[in-house]
């Protein structure tokens, strides 16, 4: 008979929790250089229309497994984002034993409207991706589309023709980097561009990368004016630009002279500084008030230019002051029909009707009828401002 040559070994109690043990080191001590060993030590984050690095960042690279380089890109990683605007999904890939990528896959928004009390944004193809009570000034801003209805993700009621202008627009803004403040669209399909005080009337959507090469070459040459630049009749054989300067109104605030015509500053010099006669300093509103005060007068009826009753010994109060003036606000009465200011007449002035003088509650103090009130407004004046004209370009005939 075989009798075998296979002894047992009996595993004490004591030995087992030994084996046990050195095997839970053994792993722990392989999870902690796993995850020191990939470590991430350098982030890069690929460029976004909408959020900083660091916002990407912050936005990412969240959970206990972020901080690894082999686990990040498996937990980090998302194919559909809820509740972040303008991201459809990110991706986090390994560069390196220490390094990770991010990158973001953003929505295709080229136009921003007004929605109730929020900003509406749409793609190339008029859907409706995006809602926000905060514009985003990167994205061209268009005034005049009006909708009624918006749906996520679904195409905003706009007509074909408006959305391929808004379109046309965005990609051209894209390559110039001159977007405008925003884009005007009239109900007759007309573009206004509005930069600052600038208003550039492109007229219909015809056209439009010569009119829009032309005035990135011009800009900068009116760059603190004020006006409209002219290119709506810009057509294949017409090139001219013309731009009707608006003159500001000189007054007291931003009246440049006070310098004599030798140079030396007096403060009622009719010179500015580089020598240019600029005229008188215009009058402030408390200068015409005080010039044409209808007091003066003491109880006796005795001029003495500070007396606080006029000539027909009506006591109309002290002389007028800025902080009487400042009361008044908007409204800009208290002289009479003769042109005297006694600070509660309905007239301004230059003699325009302008009203009772509006109480703190909105309504009007003071009686007049409503046929001398009719009769006073038809006098009324209004002031135009000085326009210049400048023109670019030149015109081509075919002929």
């Amino acid at each position: 008979m075989r009798t075998s040559n296979y002894r047992k070994f009996k595993i004490t109690k004591k030995q087992a929790k030994l084996v046990g043990g050195a095997a839970a080191v053994a792993v722990l001590a392989g999870i902690i250089f796993f995850f020191a060993f990939f470590h991430v030590s350098k982030v890069e984050v690929m460029e976004s229309n909408h959020y900083t690095k660091e916002e990407l960042k912050e936005m990412v690279l969240t959970g206990a497994f972020s901080s690894n380089s082999v686990l990040a890109p498996i937990t980090c990683s998302k194919n559909n984002v809820q509740g972040v605007p303008y991201i459809e999904g990110y991706s986090v890939s390994r560069s390196g034993r220490n390094s990770i990528v991010i990158s973001v896959r953003e929505k295709s928004v080229v136009g921003c409207i007004p929605y109730l009390d929020s900003y509406v944004y749409f793609d190339r193809n008029g859907m409706f991706v995006e809602g926000d009570k905060t514009r985003d000034e990167s994205v061209p801003y268009f005034e005049g589309i009006q909708v009624k209805k918006v749906v996520m993700n679904e195409k905003l009621p706009i007509k074909d023709a408006v959305l391929n202008t808004a379109v046309a627009l965005s990609t051209i803004f894209a390559k110039n980097d001159l977007q405008p403040d925003y884009i005007q669209l009239e109900d007759d399909s007309t573009i206004e561009l509005i930069y600052g005080d600038i208003t550039v009337k492109l007229g219909k959507d015809k056209y439009l990368e010569d009119k829009m090469s032309r005035m990135v070459a011009i800009l900068p040459q009116i760059t603190g004016e004020k006006g409209i630049l002219h290119m709506e009749n810009i057509t294949e054989s017409s090139k001219t630009v013309t731009f009707e300067k608006e003159e500001e109104e000189v007054t007291a605030e931003n009246w440049t002279g006070g310098y004599d015509e030798n140079g030396d500053y007096t403060g009622d010099g009719e010179y500015d500084e580089n020598g240019n006669y600029v005229g008188a300093k215009p009058k402030t509103a408390l200068d015409y008030a005080k010039e044409n005060w209808v007091g003066g007068y003491d109880e006796e009826g005795d001029y003495t230019g500070s007396g606080e009753y006029d000539e027909n010994l009506k006591y109309v109060g002290s002389e007028p002051t800025q902080e009487l003036l400042d009361s008044f606000g908007d409204w800009t009465g208290g002289y009479n029909e003769s042109g005297g200011f006694d600070g509660v007449s309905e007239y301004d002035k230059d003699g325009n009707y302008v009203g009772p003088m509006p109480d703190n509650d909105g309504t009007s103090s003071g009686d007049t009828s409503e046929e001398d009130s009719e009769e006073d407004s038809s006098d009324t004046n209004t002031d135009s401002s000085d326009e210049d004209t400048e023109s670019y370009g030149d015109e081509e005939s075919d002929g």
